[in-house]
């Protein structure tokens, strides 16, 4: 209540020092958050009188400057007649069409209870356009009621008095769809979204360093805030007059301040900061990873497994059937150990019954050497038969080798018949080119024989497919040369009908040259009627500039009077208070004098009025003729 209050009085008291800004409302569009009042630079959304119901006052007193200043204001005159240039580009197609979806983005997420359609943004009638301003406007003011008479005249006047620094003329309003005035029209409902979308994001936001403090939901400004915010402001603003545009030091040294005042934990900082850091990182991971289409490549990944498994039992039937023949092998290498140590153990029995014998009976020279001879022809057997056992069995590992190698090479062969296969659609017994016959080989399933019936049952179908090709590739062949012959038959139409377009283009051409001269004869006459306009409207702005100094003339005298009254009223008062215990008669004569004196005002308060009625009366009759003859001036317009 006492900042409001505060601002109330500096905004209608004269200025005193040789400050550009004295209120927050002066300068709400050109200054930062950081650099507003300590109330957080809310935006004032009071909601303004009606221009045909009051007159207004100028808000802007005379703008003096110190002989102490150093640094001459860039926005002299501000609130005068000095017309501010706007720098959007509201002329630029892409930039209009940017302002239009962010304006329908706006109006759709605030539930605006109008229908919403890019054509009626592209050029909105004068009502849609005065139900968006009331929306977007409500969104500053709810209590804010559009007048039901004049809106043409309620809408600049509404934006001249939440400080609009552009002008938006009043004939614009009665034509808001046209393509000269929509940009501008446009324009300022982006400003009033920019002025919504701050002003929403400083009600958010809370209290510096809030987290930091104790007891964080009982915080106030204060007297300690508003003397540091004070000093801040007075230092940064000296500073900024004598010529300096950054202010880092003071800045760092009111936020020293600020973090002392509310006792900031600056580890707790830093250790938010780095969980900020790790946050943002995580993020940015799971963006990054959203980009990629994580399905496609676990399809891709299946599809691979789905081949190596494949690949995998076609390997593990191989390795089966390989099994099958080294357990046929073994089972026979077996059976002849079995006899070869049938045979040693007879070979052991009758060396025990030699030894039984040796031992038994004498033997002669003879006998000896004869065993020994028999001896040494048992080891040499012995040794031919380990030899050509050992010789047999490298020769079955060559062989396996030999086996294993034809085997890959036939995988392999396999592999690249069912690679062209699954090319020419002819696998497996679904695929389109197949016909319900299987054209896959299958190694090992069905015995040795059945790779020579599986051949020659392809061969067949093949040889039958390769027919239906050839058959199916001249009947394809004939369908081409007699569509060949159409497309040249073809040819010759377009090139007739392109002949019929040139003639067509050439008139077209034509009439666009008359239609060019006569847009630019409507152009003339309408630049023609706009210079007639713009005097008219200038005579009219000088008329009401005259109207609102004659009035201002006229208030002035009366608060002059009302002064006087009251300045006659506290002497009365005065000298009745010390002439109170004289004179009877003296109190009558004082009485007497105060009572023609109030009848002396009341006289001179009448005649004022009169003539400042007179004087209104004469200026509303000159603003009448003036619309009069300006709607006569468009009814001329219109009817040529």
């Amino acid at each position: 209540m006492e900042r409001g209050r505060l601002s109330r009085a500096t905004s209608s008291r004269p200025s005193e020092l040789p400050m550009r800004v004295q209120d927050s409302n002066r300068m709400s569009m050109y200054t930062t958050p950081k650099s507003k009042q300590p109330s957080f630079g809310k935006l004032s959304t009071a909601k303004p009188q009606s221009v045909t119901s009051e007159r207004r006052t100028s808000f802007f007193g005379a703008r003096t400057s110190g002989a102490s200043m150093t640094r001459n204001s860039s926005m002299s005159g501000f609130g005068g007649t000095e017309k501010i240039k706007d720098a959007r580009p509201l002329h630029d197609k892409s930039y209009v069409q940017q302002c239009i979806r962010t304006l329908h983005e706006f109006l759709t997420e605030q539930g605006y209870p109008g229908t919403l359609s890019p054509k009626t943004l592209q050029s909105p009638s004068t009502k849609e356009f005065v139900k968006m301003f009331e929306f977007v406007y409500r969104q500053l003011d709810p209590t804010f009621e559009m007048p039901t008479s004049k809106v043409e005249e309620e809408v600049p006047a509404i934006l001249k008095a939440l400080r609009y620094p552009f002008v938006l003329s009043k004939s614009s309003m009665y034509s808001v769809g046209a393509p000269h005035t929509w940009p501008q029209a446009l324009g300022a409902l982006m400003w009033l979204i920019d002025n919504h979308k701050i002003n929403t994001s400083l009600s958010k936001q809370e209290l510096l360093f809030s987290d930091f403090c104790e007891d964080s939901d009982n915080i106030e400004e204060g007297a300690d805030y508003n003397k540091l915010f004070l000093d801040y402001t007075a230092e940064t603003y000296s500073k900024f007059m004598q010529g300096d545009d950054t202010f880092e030091d003071e800045d760092d040294a009111f936020l020293n301040k600020l973090k002392k005042l509310y006792n900031v934990d600056e580890c707790l900082l830093a250790s938010m900061l780095e969980k900020h850091r790790i946050l943002s990182d995580e993020v940015e991971l799971l963006e990054k990873e959203s980009q990629t289409d994580r399905l496609m490549t676990k399809r891709m990944e299946k599809m691979k497994l789905q081949a190596d498994l494949k690949k995998l039992q076609s390997y593990r039937i191989n390795q089966e059937s390989f099994k099958a023949n080294l357990e046929n092998k073994a089972s026979e290498q077996k059976d002849d150990l079995e006899t070869t140590a049938s045979h040693l153990e007879s070979l052991k029995h009758e060396q025990d019954e030699l030894l039984r014998l040796l031992q038994n009976q004498k033997f002669t020279p003879a006998d000896v050497e004869r065993i020994n001879r028999e001896k040494r022809e048992l080891q040499q057997t012995l040794t031919s038969i380990s030899k050509s056992l050992e010789d047999s069995e490298q020769h079955k590992w060559n062989e396996e080798i030999a086996l294993a190698k034809v085997n890959e090479k036939a995988e392999l062969k396999v592999a690249e018949y069912h690679k062209l296969a699954r090319k020419l659609k002819l696998i497996p017994l679904s695929a389109e080119n197949a016909c319900g016959h299987d054209f896959e080989i299958k190694p090992f399933e069905n015995g040795p024989n059945s790779m020579v019936q599986q051949k020659t049952q392809i061969q067949m179908l093949l040889r039958k497919l390769v027919g239906d090709v050839e058959e199916e590739n001249s009947r394809l062949a004939n369908i081409c040369l007699s569509l060949e012959e159409s497309c040249e038959q073809l040819n010759s139409n377009i090139l007739d009908k392109s002949n019929d377009l040139k003639q067509l283009r050439e008139q077209i051409r034509k009439l666009d040259e008359r239609l060019d001269s006569g847009m630019q004869e409507l152009a003339r006459e309408e630049q023609d009627w706009a210079a007639e306009m713009e005097s008219v409207d200038n005579h009219r702005k000088l008329l009401e500039k005259k109207v609102n100094y004659g009035y201002d003339e006229s208030v002035q005298q009366l608060k002059a009077a009302q002064q006087q009254y009251h300045l006659v009223l506290q002497e009365a008062n005065e000298e009745r208070r010390m002439v109170a215990n004289n004179l009877t008669a003296v109190f009558t004569t004082a009485a007497n004098h105060l009572s023609i004196t109030e009848k002396c005002l009341d006289d001179l308060h009448a005649r004022m009025q009169r003539s400042c009625s007179k004087a209104v009366e004469e200026d509303a009759a000159a603003v009448q003729n003036m619309q009069e003859a300006l709607k006569s001036f468009k009814s001329k317009a219109n009817r040529l």
